[in-house]
């Protein structure tokens, strides 16, 4: 299915935009984490944290309802629905006097933008397939890493000529635009004629045609692992740079720079993955993943942190790493699914996000003195993932052992 409003670059420009709502309501924050404790009443960094997993924690929660609605539906109304909750979400965090009504406020922000992320990928897997869905998801998620990349920076910037709650109405400043965009130009991508009737049943079925595509849910595991991983460097990146390093002003820059890292990764496999495929590239990437988080334990286990110079070495070879991940993870567990894209795409998200928050959560608690403890969750979280690639490739080989003995 071609989109018949917008060119492919339109495409992959609202999508990315979609998603790029959720990159903002993250990173823009990260700056501000100390001065919004300071206002609510906390200076523990455990409870300043929970402002970043906690987002996470609604965006797992909210595909499980938005996913199925979107497959009886279509997917346009349901991201509307998303940006409404979205801006009464922002108003909480806004008029938040307490952690607790804070921490509401980001779940809630989560389960909105739980939509627009849900949803775009839905539409790819309606357009697209195979390795060029793969494709496509990585030039969506290029653009999507512009965010990160500026989004500290201009959180920076409003804090010091405004406030911490004058970074919530830009963010519903920018959503409003993307809305007003996708209300505008883009066309539905699930056709009356494939929609799925909605009822108490739909959830319990696709979570069962789900379960029998055992790459469905290795590929979903493992985008857990990996999104975990990478949730405790957003959730204490903060904390690393301005107190372990004492780099506050620099910290938007080295941020800036890190997301560039991914960026290009994820710009190579654009054009990688025809050429090799989404397994390869997945099999290499993590094993790449592991190794460096090897070797920075090697090297720094009994010792304090490194200069700062290392440390981004090592943080710049991981998420280059990362950046071949993302997609390609997304894509291989979509790929068996696409006659159920919006439920897939709702349960995928749940298990792999459900999995990341306590991961995050606990790695974040033993991060104090030293950097360390991030990279052994690398370490840790790579580790297992290989454990999975090894079972799926065993458990392919057997069934192809089984088609030709049957056939012989």
């Amino acid at each position: 299915m071609k989109n018949q409003n917008t060119s492919q670059f339109e495409f992959v420009a609202l999508m990315a935009s979609l998603m790029s709502i959720v990159a903002l309501a993250i990173d823009a924050l990260l700056p501000a984490l100390d001065y919004i404790g300071f206002s609510i009443g906390t200076t523990k960094s455990s409870d300043t944290q929970l402002l970043i997993t906690m987002i996470f924690l609604g965006l797992g929660i909210g595909p499980l309802l938005f996913g199925p609605i979107s497959d009886s539906l279509g997917r346009k109304p349901i991201v509307y629905i998303g940006f409404l909750i979205f801006l009464i979400a922002s108003m909480i965090c806004i008029y938040s006097e307490s952690l607790f009504w804070m921490v509401v406020g980001r779940i809630l922000q989560g389960v909105g933008l739980s939509a627009p992320r849900t949803i775009s990928i839905a539409m790819v897997r309606d357009t697209y397939s195979g390795d060029y869905m793969a494709r496509i998801m990585s030039f969506i998620t290029v653009v999507f890493i512009l965010v990160p990349i500026i989004a500290p920076a201009m959180g920076k910037f409003v804090l010091d000529h405004y406030n911490w709650q004058a970074i919530f109405y830009i963010q519903l400043f920018f959503s409003v635009i993307v809305s007003i965009w996708f209300w505008r130009r883009q066309v539905e991508t699930l056709p009356e004629e494939k929609r799925i009737r909605f009822s108490s049943h739909i959830f319990p079925d696709g979570l069962k045609e789900l379960i029998k595509h055992k790459k469905t849910i290795g590929y979903t595991v493992i985008s857990g692992f990996i999104t975990g991983s990478f949730m405790v460097y957003l959730s204490s990146s903060q904390q690393i740079f301005h107190t372990q390093y004492g780099l506050k002003e620099e910290f938007p820059y080295i941020f800036a720079g890190l997301a560039i890292s991914i960026g290009s990764a994820t710009f190579l496999n654009g054009t990688l993955v025809l050429k090799y495929g989404m397994e390869r590239i997945i099999n290499t990437s993590i094993i790449s993943f592991f190794a460096i988080s090897l070797l920075y334990l090697i090297l720094f286990y009994n010792a304090p942190n490194p200069s700062v110079i290392v440390l981004l070495s090592f943080f710049g070879m991981q998420f280059f790493s990362i950046g071949f991940l993302f997609g390609n993870l997304r894509a291989m567990a979509m790929q068996p699914i696409g006659h159920i894209a919006g439920i897939g795409a709702a349960i995928t998200g749940f298990i792999s996000t459900i999995m990341a928050v306590p991961i995050s959560i606990y790695i974040g608690k033993f991060i104090d003195q030293r950097a360390l403890p991030l990279f052994i969750g690398f370490l840790i979280c790579s580790f297992l993932s290989i454990l999975i690639i090894i079972y799926l490739r065993f458990d392919t080989k057997r069934q192809r052992a089984k088609v030709i003995s049957k056939i012989s």
